[in-house]
């Protein structure tokens, strides 16, 4: 395994280690209840693994390993979850929310084939969110209206932070107005540039930007990004990309979207090669129209600390295991990883 980390010439973090664990601390309670009243979430237990049999596990891009062990006196294995991006839809069932409400929970996960460097560790902290819609707000407007909010939630965390804490005020205010472009749009605009080197170019331009429809092919015949075909519909999900002033790159906050119905679950499937899961429990239901239309999504808890509080390195405001080339470049540079 090889590493990907640097850290920028002359960074400096500008909070010490326990006013960063401080931090960390005040920014999760604030994000927390600004996201639940701007959404109306309320907040769940959620399981660290699930049963591999179940389907309910997310398989990312399909080709990832989750962690697997055997449970004495349970015939099914257990699998450590990827995220919980199946299994919150139902829990929405199970609880029986109705149309406008939702749920969030803690999600902690473990990635054991990421490739480390300043924004990956095999550590996955979120925060996992969903919320039940009507089948008429299954539309673009509605993805938008709701990242927007999510947007509003992070700008009044951040203006919290720096009445808190003034020498974070050094970094840049996050933009209340949000770019939505479409990874076609994307493509059209950048044709001669990588997919990461198309988030960097438009997020430096445009500093908050939701790239949308990610998972189909695009015209080049390759996808912007891979998508598992079974929880996002490919036509109405995104990304939330904010301009990482300390990196000077793209850093992906959240990624979600309007959730597919049977339809679209039958689509992609097919587009996807993934026939073989139309028999899972989970899988049969959505099918059958057994499950509620839904959005969500993913938010990084350690990204958004990130940049909110100007760390170069995801090792400065979570604790994981890395290789041996991160310890001695980040030790170099004086970054204490935690």
């Amino acid at each position: 395994m090889s590493t990907k980390t640097y850290i920028p010439e002359h960074y400096a973090p500008l909070l010490n280690l326990y006013d960063t664990q401080k931090a960390i601390g005040l920014l999760k309670r604030v994000f927390e209840d600004t996201l639940c009243g701007n959404l109306r979430l309320r907040r769940v237990s959620a399981p660290l693994f699930v049963e591999a049999s179940t389907g309910l596990n997310d398989d990312l891009n399909g080709v990832e390993r989750p962690v697997a062990f055997d449970i004495r006196g349970v015939s099914d294995t257990a699998v450590v979850v990827h995220s919980l991006a199946k299994w919150k839809r139902l829990a929405l069932k199970r609880y029986q929310f109705h149309p406008g409400e939702g749920l969030y929970t803690d999600m902690n996960a473990i990635r054991r084939d990421e490739d480390l460097d300043n924004l990956h560790s095999v550590y996955v902290d979120q925060w996992d969110w969903e919320k039940i819609i009507t089948a008429e707000d299954r539309n673009l407007d509605y993805l938008k209206n709701t990242v927007r909010a999510i947007v509003g939630a992070l700008r009044d965390t951040q203006a919290f932070l720096r009445s808190v804490f003034p020498q974070l005020s050094v970094l840049p205010e996050l933009p209340g107005e949000v770019t939505f472009v479409t990874s076609q749009e994307l493509e059209d605009k950048y044709p001669d540039l990588t997919p990461k080197e198309r988030e960097n170019a438009i997020v430096k331009e445009h500093k908050t930007v939701f790239i949308m429809q990610i998972g189909d092919k695009l015209r080049s015949g390759e996808p912007h990004d891979s998508r598992s075909p079974d929880y996002d519909d490919w036509q109405l999900n995104g990304d939330l990309l904010f301009y990482n002033a300390v990196l000077d790159n793209a850093l992906e906050i959240s990624s979600m979207g309007i959730r597919v119905d049977a339809a679209a679950l039958d689509e992609q499937l097919r587009k996807a090669g993934c026939d073989n899961r139309r028999n899972l429990p989970y899988h049969r239901m959505l099918l059958e129209g057994k499950l509620p239309c839904t959005i969500g999504g993913g938010i990084g808890q350690s990204r958004l600390c990130m940049l909110l509080l100007g760390k170069a390195h995801i090792g400065e405001v979570q604790s994981s295991i890395w290789d041996q080339e991160t310890i001695d470049t980040c030790k170099a540079a004086g970054v204490a990883l935690l």
